[in-house]
C-alpha cells in the first residue's frame, strides 16, 4: 500500500530552496513564526554533501523546525520522516524528528508521542541521518503511535542540547512506507491501526468499532492481528473480519460478526471451538440480519452441557433461528454425570394434578429432572419449582401417586439444554449430529414454545435420552428425517433404559425417522400426532425374546394417525398413565387412533407377543373410534397368537361400550388368529335346529364381544327336517356364550343350512 502512488497524496514538504518562509520556527501552525528573514537561518545553495540546504544556528534550548504543510494521518498508513544533518561549527547538538499532532478541530492532541529518537552529533562535517515512523497503530517499529484522533501533522526536526552550534540540514523527506509493515496490497484494515492495544487488559471495543466503520465505508475487511483483545461491551462487526489474534469479553457481552457468522470465525475469535460455539450460539438469538448459525460441517467437542438460555442471556424468543450443519460431541468430563435427589412430597390431584406440594429439600431438585416413584408414569419431568412454597410443577399428571410418598428426581445432562427458557418457538436444528458417546443425552426442549423443528439430524449413542420435553415446548414439534442410534444396541430388550424422545403437547409431526434398539422410540402424551414413514426396531438376539413398546400413547383420546411406518420387533402401546384419575369419569375414553398402511414385523419372539396393546390404568374405559386397516403383520421363526391384546395389569376394558371400530383389510403372516371387525363368519348348520350358535372365536379385536349383527345372508336353501325349503328369517341374540363372543340365530322352526353372518364388536354409531 502506498497512498502517494494510489491516491496521489503529497507528503514531502517543500524544499528549502522554495523559501524559508515556508518553514516554521515554532509548531508549523497558522500564525506561528517562520524562518524567513531570521538572522540565525540561511539557505546554502551548494553544499558539498547536500546541494541546496538550510544552515541553522541553534539559539534555543529546543530549536524547532516544522513544515507549515499539513501532512494527512490516515489509519493503516505508515509515514517515515527522514532528515540528513551535519555539524559545521560550535557546540555539537542532538537532533530528532519531531511533529505536531493536529485534530479535526485544529488543536494539538495531547498525550501522544510527538518526538522521535534523539541522535547526538559527535563530529563536524559527518552526515547523520535521523528518522522516525508515525502511524495510528502501536505496532513494533512505530516511533510515534498517534491513534485515530490526529488527522494531520506538521513535521520537521528538533535540535536539543547546548546552544551556539551551526548545523546544515538537507531537505526533509516524508514517505509512505506502509508496504514495510504490510507485505502485500491488502483489502483490509487492522484494528491496531485504530488504536487497539491487544494486551488483554485494555478495552479495545472502541477501536474495533472504528475499524469496522472505516472498513464498511471503504469496502474492505477488518483484520484482528496477533494479540489478545479485551472487549468490555457488545461489539458488532458489520464488515468481513479475519482473526489472527483472539478476543476475550465478559459472558454477558456479545461479539456479532454479521458478515462472517459461522463457527470457523468464532473459533478463531475466541481461540477455542467450544467457546466459539457457545459465543456464536449466543449471538444467534439477538440479531435479525442473520438467522442461521452454520457450523460449516465442523465438530465441536463439549466439556459440559450448553445451557442455551444462560448462554444467550434470553428467556423468551419466538422467532425463527437455525442451528445447522455440524456435529457437537460430548467429551470426557464429569460434567455429564447425572444428579439425583430424593424427597418426600405430597400429591393431591384434586387440587392440582401437575403439582407436588410439601416437597422436602426442594432446593436440591434440579429443573428438568425425571421423576420416578410408585404411581408415576413414564417420562414425568420437573418443569419448575418454587423453593419458598416447597412445590414442584410436573410435566404431566401422576396416575397412581395420591398421598405422601418418596420420589426420586434424576437430572440427565444434555448437549443442548433449553430448559432455562420460559418460552422458545420456531427454533430449528438441521443437519446436525449429536454424538453423545454414551456420556450425555442430546436435547432438552424448553418448558414452553411452539413450532420448533429438528430435521435431517443424527442422535448417536445418547446415554439416557435423545429428545426430552419437560413441558409444552414440544407443541407442534417437527422431528423429520432423523436417525436415532442407541447406546444399548447389544443389550437385551428388557435391559434397555434409553428413550429416543418424549412428547407432552399436541400436534407433533414425527416423520421419516430411523430408530435403532432403544427401550422405547417415543412416549407421546399429547394428541393430534402424525407418526408416518418411520422405521423403528427394537429387537435383540434372544430366542423367544421379550418385546417392548416402540411407541407409547399415554392418553385416551389421542386424535392421531400412525401411517406408513415400519414397526419392527416392538409394538404400539395405548394407555392412560398420565391421567391423575385413570378410572373412567364421563370423559373421552380410548379413541381417535388410526393405524393404517404400516408394516409390522417380529422375529424370534414369544407367542404371547402382540403388535397393538391397550393398557388401561383404571376401570371403566372402552374404545370409541379406532381404525386399523391395510397393515401387513408378519412374524419370522415363530408364530404369535394374535396382533392385538389388552394388558389387564391394572384394569380391563368395558367391552359393552365399544363404538365405531373398524379393523380390516390387513394381511397376516405367522399370526395364529387374525383380527377383524366387522367380521363375516360362515356358519354351517348340518343338523336341524331352531337355534344356530355363530361363534366369532378370536376374530374380534382385543377379545371383544359380539355386540352387533350387521348383515346376514343365506347360501342356497334353508331346509327343515322334511327337506323342504324354509323361507323364514331368524332373529339374532348377540353377546352370548363364553366371553359374550357368540351370536344366537333363532329360527321359527328347526332348520339346517349355511349363512354368512357379519358381526361387529361395537355399535357403529
Amino acid at each position: 500500500m502506498n497512498k502517494v502512488i494510489t491516491d496521489g497524496l503529497v507528503l514531502t514538504p517543500p524544499p528549502f530552496s522554495a523559501g524559508l518562509n515556508l518553514w516554521s520556527r515554532e509548531d508549523g501552525t497558522v500564525g506561528s513564526g517562520s524562518y524567513g528573514s531570521q538572522p540565525n537561518a540561511a539557505y546554502v545553495p551548494a553544499d558539498a554533501d547536500f546541494g541546496g540546504c538550510l544552515e541553522l544556528l541553534k539559539i534555543s534550548s529546543t530549536q524547532k523546525l516544522r513544515s507549515y504543510g499539513e501532512t494527512p494521518i490516515i489509519p493503516g498508513m505508515y509515514l517515515r520522516v527522514t532528515a540528513r544533518v551535519k555539524a559545521i561549527s560550535g557546540s555539537l547538538p542532538s537532533v530528532r524528528i519531531a511533529g505536531w499532532a493536529g485534530s479535526s478541530t485544529n488543536t494539538n492532541v495531547p498525550g501522544v508521542t510527538q518526538v522521535g529518537p534523539s541522535v547526538a552529533l559527535t563530529s563536524y562535517g559527518k552526515v547523520v541521518t535521523v528518522s522516525a515512523i508515525i502511524a495510528t497503530s502501536n505496532r513494533t517499529g512505530v516511533d510515534m503511535a498517534w491513534g485515530t484522533t490526529p488527522v494531520y501533522g506538521h513535521f520537521g526536526l528538533d535540535l536539543t542540547g547546548s546552544n551556539g552550534g551551526v548545523v546544515r540540514i538537507d531537505d526533509i523527506e516524508i514517505e509512505d512506507i506502509t508496504s514495510a509493515f504490510l507485505r502485500d496490497l491488502m483489502d483490509w484494515v487492522d484494528v491496531r491501526d485504530f488504536g487497539a492495544m491487544g494486551d488483554g487488559t485494555t478495552d479495545d471495543a472502541s477501536a474495533f468499532d472504528a475499524a469496522d466503520t472505516y472498513a464498511r465505508e471503504n469496502e474492505v475487511a477488518v483484520l484482528v492481528s496477533k494479540g489478545t483483545y479485551f472487549l468490555n461491551t457488545n461489539v458488532t462487526l458489520t464488515s468481513k473480519v479475519r482473526f489472527e489474534g483472539t478476543v476475550t469479553m465478559p459472558d454477558q457481552y456479545r461479539l456479532a460478526c454479521t458478515r462472517d457468522y459461522n463457527l470457523d470465525t468464532y473459533t478463531s475469535a475466541f481461540g477455542d471451538e467450544e467457546d466459539g460455539f457457545r459465543r456464536g450460539l449466543q449471538v444467534l438469538f439477538y440479531y435479525s440480519d442473520h438467522s442461521v448459525f452454520d457450523l460449516g460441517g465442523r465438530r465441536v467437542i463439549l466439556k459440559s452441557p450448553v445451557d442455551v438460555a444462560a448462554v444467550s442471556g434470553l428467556t423468551t424468543l419466538v422467532q425463527r433461528r437455525v442451528l445447522a450443519n455440524g456435529m457437537i460431541e460430548a467429551g470426557i468430563s464429569t460434567a455429564w454425570d447425572d444428579e439425583t435427589a430424593t424427597s418426600v412430597a405430597t400429591y393431591t390431584p384434586s387440587s392440582n394434578a401437575f403439582r407436588l406440594t410439601a416437597v422436602a429439600n426442594v432446593a436440591n431438585i434440579i429443573v428438568g429432572s425425571r421423576v420416578t416413584g410408585t404411581g408415576v408414569g413414564r417420562e414425568i419431568y420437573v418443569m419448575s419449582k418454587d423453593v419458598g412454597a416447597g412445590t414442584v410443577t410436573l410435566s404431566r399428571p401422576l396416575w397412581g401417586a395420591s398421598g405422601t410418598r418418596t420420589y426420586t428426581f434424576t437430572r440427565y445432562k444434555y448437549l443442548l439444554d433449553f430448559s432455562g427458557f420460559a418460552k422458545l418457538g420456531r427454533f430449528e436444528i438441521k443437519d446436525m449430529e449429536f454424538q453423545c458417546n454414551g456420556r450425555s443425552s442430546a436435547i432438552m426442549l424448553p418448558p414452553a414454545g411452539i413450532g420448533n423443528i429438528i430435521s435431517d439430524s443424527t442422535f448417536n449413542k445418547p446415554k439416557d435420552r435423545g429428545i426430552t420435553s419437560i413441558g409444552e415446548g414440544c407443541q407442534g414439534l417437527h422431528v423429520d428425517q432423523c436417525q436415532f442410534l442407541s447406546n444399548e444396541q447389544p443389550a437385551r430388550v428388557q435391559d434397555r433404559t434409553t428413550i429416543a424422545m418424549n412428547i407432552n403437547a399436541n400436534d407433533p409431526k414425527i416423520r421419516n425417522n430411523r430408530i435403532v434398539r432403544f427401550a422405547h422410540f417415543a412416549i407421546l402424551g399429547g394428541s393430534g400426532t402424525i407418526l408416518s414413514g418411520n422405521h423403528f426396531f427394537q429387537g435383540d438376539d434372544e430366542t423367544a425374546g421379550v418385546r417392548r413398546a416402540g411407541v407409547v400413547f399415554t392418553s385416551t383420546n389421542v386424535k392421531t394417525l400412525v401411517t406408513g411406518n415400519y414397526i419392527d420387533n416392538c409394538y404400539i402401546e395405548w394407555g392412560n398413565e398420565h391421567d391423575s384419575e385413570p378410572e373412567f369419569n364421563s370423559e373421552y375414553s380410548f379413541g381417535g387412533l388410526t393405524i393404517t398402511g404400516n408394516i409390522f414385523t417380529s422375529s424370534d419372539t414369544a407367542a404371547s407377543a402382540s403388535f397393538v396393546v391397550i393398557k388401561p390404568y383404571g376401570p371403566g374405559h372402552f374404545i370409541n373410534g379406532f381404525s386399523m386397516s391395510d397393515n401387513a403383520f408378519r412374524t419370522v421363526n415363530t408364530n404369535i397368537d394374535r396382533v392385538d391384546t389388552v394388558d389387564t395389569t391394572f384394569a380391563t376394558l368395558d367391552f359393552a361400550r365399544f363404538r365405531n371400530i373398524n379393523v380390516g383389510a390387513n394381511a397376516f403372516n405367522g399370526v395364529n388368529q387374525i383380527t377383524q371387525s366387522p367380521v363375516t363368519i360362515q356358519h354351517d348348520q348340518n343338523t336341524e335346529s331352531n337355534t344356530w350358535v355363530v361363534d366369532t372365536g378370536g376374530y374380534l379385536p382385543f377379545g371383544a364381544r359380539a355386540r352387533n349383527l350387521s348383515a346376514l345372508t343365506t347360501e342356497n336353501a334353508i331346509r327343515n327336517a322334511a327337506n323342504a325349503t324354509d323361507y323364514s328369517l331368524p332373529y339374532a341374540e348377540t353377546e352370548k356364550g363364553t366371553n359374550s363372543r357368540m351370536v344366537n340365530l333363532r329360527w321359527p322352526q328347526a332348520v339346517r343350512g349355511r349363512v354368512q353372518a357379519t358381526i361387529r364388536c361395537d355399535n357403529p354409531n
